[in-house]
């Protein structure tokens, strides 16, 4: 017996601890599966400077999360954008149940890692996005020039204090603590930074303003001292990003596995779960250091035993496995200016599933410079099939169009159907980044039958009955950010009374100031309410069903 269509493992997650297991289970020749929702590389991506893994004396995170994915692929790993619905986890075969179909497998390791974790003092969730961040990365630029509150005193909030000093113009780091928790070095490093200053033992009580921050007020816990911060500008803003820690992203084994307590997930010395042959790797595990380095070291012992149960169980089963060839970068053609022979590579299965022609229109105007990228990014995507055809037109050649896309911010790329009407997603910047992948999606939801969708989701999606119109902030470095882009997509790409619009607020400080947005990603429902923060399509489909009623 000959199991064509099985995996020997499948991996869920791509941070450190699953990209580690899946070059261990290539090492392994194991059949191997990554599948993840979002861009590789995990809560890595967004770590400005990685300085403590061995071997390596500096690189930037999103560099070694590329590095990181390239490895697997060079040991033949498979990988999968997809959303992970459920898992059947009982008997010998193994069944993840995605929103692009149905994956078996003999094992799994589920490395989904965890989320920050948030406060919950009065005003956190009021002025999230308005001032209070979770992702210095993310977020950090929109407070250049200003006053910034890091709370917490492990090692994200000391890292995250020094990266934030390049944007503030002084760093207060609040921390119950009575000192740092993290390395002595990081820990020496923050308290003798000259932007930087720390209040130990003490913790923030509430956060307040309008729009946007202007106070908040604080409590010395050793001498019951409370102070308060005030922007000394009325009209002015600041800071304050939270860093206590994480929860884990455990939704997915509720009821399969055995979980503590606090939701993280028990493991043995393997890293064997509650269930035969399934595993957990990285922040999902309770432990006591939740490093890039520990992360890796579980993704390395998850694999090498998953090989172990795998070997056994194809022989009980007297089935084989074959594995698939490496994907590697070799022998193969690419863009020069814009697109890896990797990128390359991987497009081309998506682009053979376009049953349609997809026309880009580039619309000239505003700054030059994002201009110019635009046009030399839809040329060479054209290059790459001939579903795509490109057209180039300056701001107000095509008045109608442009009335039907919203296009008031130029320039911009908009997507047509092969019948030339707009679809109703439109990028007012370079589609790089996290937002590649969200880009290439747009393509294929325009070009064919598009992505699957429960027929409960679509009968929802099809009630929106009135026109609105819906803006996204995002920046290219949000790893948040394209969950909700791609919702929003499939959402205007099935009800034309939909029109997106996807906004680089870092390349259009106007409309980042016009809707004080200070983190994303930002929607901004026919422009007036904005609603932050990570949302999934049937919570952005109810957002939109509320304010068309």
């Amino acid at each position: 017996m000959t199991g064509n269509n099985l995996y020997d493992l499948v991996i869920i997650g791509s941070g450190p601890a699953g990209i580690s297991a899946a070059i261990y289970a290539g090492r392994a020749t194991l059949r191997t599966l990554i599948i993840d929702a979002g861009d590789s590389g995990g809560q890595i991506t967004i770590t400005s400077e990685v300085v403590n893994y061995p071997g390596i004396l500096s690189v930037s995170g999103e560099e070694l999360g590329k590095t990181f994915r390239q490895q697997a692929k060079n040991f033949g790993a498979e990988f999968l954008s997809a959303e992970v619905k459920t898992l059947d986890l009982d008997g010998d075969i193994k069944k993840v149940v995605t929103d692009k179909g149905d994956i078996e497998a003999l094992s799994v390791i589920v490395a989904t890692g965890a989320r920050p974790r948030k406060l919950g003092f009065p005003g956190e969730k009021e002025y999230q996005g308005r001032g209070i961040g979770y992702c210095a990365t993310c977020d950090g630029e929109f407070f250049t020039g200003k006053d910034i509150f890091v709370i917490g005193a492990g090692f994200a909030a000391a890292e995250e204090a020094i990266f934030l000093t390049r944007y503030a113009k002084k760093v207060y780091v609040i921390a119950r603590e009575p000192a740092f928790t993290c390395s002595q070095s990081i820990a020496e490093e923050v308290l003798h930074h000259p932007k930087i200053e720390v209040h130990f033992e003490s913790e923030i009580l509430s956060a307040s303003g309008d729009s946007v921050l202007r106070s908040a007020e604080f409590i010395n816990n050793k001498t019951g001292e409370k102070w308060s911060y005030q922007v000394e500008n009325p009209k002015d803003t600041f800071g304050i990003f939270v860093f206590i820690g994480y929860e884990p992203m455990s939704e997915l084994l509720k009821g399969k596995v055995e979980l503590d307590r606090y939701g993280y997930v028990p493991t043995n010395d393997k890293l064997e779960t509650s269930a035969a042959g399934v595993y957990a790797a990285g922040d999902l595990r309770p432990k006591q250091l939740r490093q890039l380095v520990t992360a890796v070291s579980d993704g390395a012992v998850a694999a090498t035993n998953a090989e172990i149960y795998c070997r056994e169980k194809k022989q009980s089963l007297g089935i084989t496995i074959e594995k698939s060839e490496p994907q590697s970068e070799e022998n193969t053609s690419a863009s020069e200016s814009f697109f890896s022979a990797d990128i390359v590579e991987g497009l081309k299965p998506v682009f053979d599933r376009l049953t349609d022609k997809v026309t880009l229109v580039q619309i000239d105007g505003g700054d030059s410079a994002i201009s110019a990228e635009q046009k030399s990014f839809v040329q060479d995507i054209a290059k790459l099939t001939d579903k795509i055809d490109i057209k180039l037109l300056q701001a107000g050649e095509n008045v109608e169009l442009e009335k039907q896309v919203h296009a008031d911010i130029f320039p911009l790329i908009t997507l047509l159907k092969s019948d030339g009407t707009p679809v109703g997603i439109t990028y007012h910047a370079v589609p790089g980044g996290h937002e590649f992948n969200s880009f290439i999606l747009a393509l294929y939801n325009t070009g064919s039958a598009g992505q699957p969708m429960e027929d409960s989701m679509k009968e929802k999606i099809l009630s929106i009955a009135n026109p609105v119109h819906v803006q996204v902030g995002v920046t290219l470095s949000c790893t948040m950010c394209p969950d909700v882009v791609q919702a929003l997509q499939q959402i205007a790409a099935k009800n034309s009374n939909v029109v997106m619009n996807i906004v680089d607020v870092s390349k259009f400080a106007d409309f980042k100031d016009e809707y004080n947005i200070m983190s994303v990603p930002a929607v901004v429902i026919n422009q007036s309410d904005v609603v932050f923060g990570k949302k999934d399509m049937s919570e952005l489909t109810s957002i939109l069903l509320q304010h068309t009623r």
